[in-house]
């Protein structure tokens, strides 16, 4: 393959990827069919089925794409913070919250939910979420300078998680902005405290 034709195929694949998540967000999975994704991506159905010859494969290779670009912009948004630990953790904690109220969770809610009564999706999704979890739980650590080896932060660590992912499902029917603030107010001092701040 010629180097401006795997330009091309490349930028394909980039539409199709980005137009997936935006699909997924608008129209929810149902409504993100492959016809619609090919027509909003701008490619025919044929270049679609060429690249990713299902649905499944199609949106997991979306959602993979798109959460490896959203810990790349984590990180570098956390690197550059400036202002002592406790400035930080505080930036990061919003940071990390934004990423759970963003297209891409939604995008990912959507395909959890499909997963539930679909056997394929799920047989496909769950080792994708095995994997992405394990790399948000990293991120996570990394990005808060956090010691697992002290007692209590690998779960305080993944508490976070769980609390956000939580916040995000919830801000997804209604603004749930005050109450996401407060909560995270309150969850930033109780993690200042475990993390040794």
């Amino acid at each position: 393959m010629r180097a401006p034709q795997q330009e091309r195929s490349r930028a394909t694949q980039q539409r199709l990827l980005e137009a997936t998540v935006d699909c997924l967000v608008l129209h929810g999975w149902s409504g993100a069919t492959t016809t619609v994704i090919a027509e909003r991506a701008g490619v025919s159905r044929g270049a679609q089925l060429h690249h990713y010859p299902t649905r499944a494969a199609l949106v997991l290779a979306a959602v993979t794409h798109l959460a490896e670009r959203r810990a790349e912009e984590i990180r570098k948004e956390a690197a550059a913070l400036t202002g002592d630990r406790d400035e930080r953790l505080d930036r990061v904690l919003d940071i990390l919250a934004a990423a759970f109220t963003g297209p891409l969770f939604v995008a990912a809610l959507e395909v959890w939910v499909a997963a539930r009564t679909d056997p394929e999706l799920r047989d496909a999704l769950v080792p994708l979420e095995a994997r992405v979890g394990r790399e948000m739980h990293r991120l996570t650590v990394e990005v808060l300078s956090a010691d697992e080896r002290r007692p209590g932060v690998r779960e305080a660590v993944q508490a976070t998680l769980d609390l956000l992912r939580g916040l995000g499902v919830a801000n997804l029917l209604t603004d749930d902005s005050h109450r996401r603030g407060l909560l995270l107010a309150a969850w930033k001092l109780q993690l200042t405290t475990i993390l040794g701040t």
